[in-house]
């Protein structure tokens, strides 16, 4: 029976080069010089450190710009709101968002069972598994769930006859 899955994986080697070349882009500005910005990568996602809140969300801006040109959808990022620091300073958090979460993982069900095509949908962990009896029912729900703006971006693989 074909079968494919609907993932969300995140590209982290692209994400970390976005994430090195905006750091390199912020150590070299001149409008950036003596504001103490710095972008880390920790367990909770990428921070965002800078002496001013006009300053990190401009550095924002950029990490944004970064990943943009290296092909990573910013739908991967969480950006949290700014938060103060001690002397002035801001903080920003963006998580990295990895797999499908519960909740979209049953949107996309729900979405699938009602278009009314051959097909079963089931939840696997961070995945959805779509399985049918032909291919072109499988074809037609890719094409289903690629025209639903999810607000998740979506890979399909492991595509099997």
């Amino acid at each position: 029976m074909p079968s494919f899955d609907i993932v969300s994986k995140v590209p982290s080697n692209e994400v970390d080069n976005a994430l090195n070349q905006a750091s390199k882009e912020i150590g070299q500005r001149f409008d950036f010089k003596d504001t103490g910005t710095e972008l880390e990568r920790n367990n909770d996602g990428i921070t965002i450190r800078s002496s001013s809140e006009e300053r990190a969300k401009a550095a924002l801006t950029v990490f944004q710009e970064k990943c943009v040109k290296r092909k990573v959808s910013l739908k991967y990022l969480d950006v949290q709101k700014p938060e103060p620091t001690g002397k002035g300073g801001c903080r920003i958090l963006i998580k990295v968002k990895e797999g499908i979460e519960t909740e979209k993982a049953k949107e996309l069900v729900r979405v699938i069972k009602d278009s009314k095509l051959k097909v079963q949908a089931s939840i696997m962990q961070a995945e959805v598994r779509v399985s049918g009896k032909n291919k072109d029912d499988l074809q037609a729900t890719i094409a289903l769930v690629r025209g639903k703006d999810l607000d998740i971006e979506l890979q399909f693989i492991n595509f099997r006859d």
